[in-house]
């Protein structure tokens, strides 16, 4: 059973995956209460299947980017579940858990975390080889600056708030902000996406494994 961890922002989710399907996933807003909420989240998830920390096979997590204090909760407890009980490791970038809730489509996705301070982190993807691929390294920006180049098509999705809905809505054709539900970040999409890496022999060494942090820009 692996188990999928994901405090990256105020957004968390915890799932376990069986390697065939999602059999329990938690998703909630923290709000910033990641360290006493996470745990108990865990002990409850593998309760409901009748599981101990003993039937874990597995530990993905979101390693960024995403808040300090979520990320370092996050990836701390995957690091630290991984080492006590020689488990295989798999970190996995939070937008990419973002896009793989995506259905296929043509035009370009633009995944979105906020950032705080009215800033938001976005990274670009396109459908390629029947899965969502990152064109655009993840970089940090406003909604006023996103919109200004955004200049064909493109699909939204993510922790899109009324700000980001109201200069999306501006954009008119351009700007497809997709469904509330399915913009949604859940740790199920995590589990698949370690499922995926853990199959091909891909793992991270707990040992090293760090949070990715975005810094605002030099000017």
């Amino acid at each position: 059973m692996l188990v999928a961890i994901d405090t990256a922002t105020s957004h968390a989710s915890l799932a376990l995956h069986d390697g065939f399907r999602v059999r329990v996933e938690h998703t909630w807003e923290t709000s910033r209460r990641h360290t006493v909420e996470l745990m108990p989240r865990l002990v409850a998830a593998l309760e409901q299947l009748g599981l101990g920390a003993e039937h874990l096979s597995g530990v993905a997590v979101t390693r960024g980017p995403g808040s300090f204090t979520g990320l370092r909760v996050g990836v701390a407890l995957a690091k630290g579940l991984a080492l006590a009980r020689g488990l295989p490791l798999v970190g996995v970038p939070t937008l990419d858990v973002v896009a793989a809730a995506q259905g296929r489509d043509r035009r370009p996705l633009c995944a979105v975390l906020q950032a705080g301070r009215r800033r938001i982190c976005v990274a670009i993807y396109r459908w390629r080889n029947g899965e969502w691929r990152m064109r655009q390294e993840p970089q940090l920006t406003t909604w006023a600056s996103l919109v200004e180049k955004t200049t064909s098509p493109t699909l939204f999705c993510g922790e899109v708030d009324q700000e980001g809905a109201e200069a999306l809505a501006a954009l008119g054709e351009l700007a497809v902000l997709l469904p509330a539900a399915a913009r949604l970040r859940r740790a199920g999409f995590l589990a698949e996406l370690a499922w995926q890496r853990l199959n091909r022999g891909e793992t991270d060494d707990p040992a090293t494994l760090a949070p990715i942090y975005l810094q605002y820009p030099a000017q």
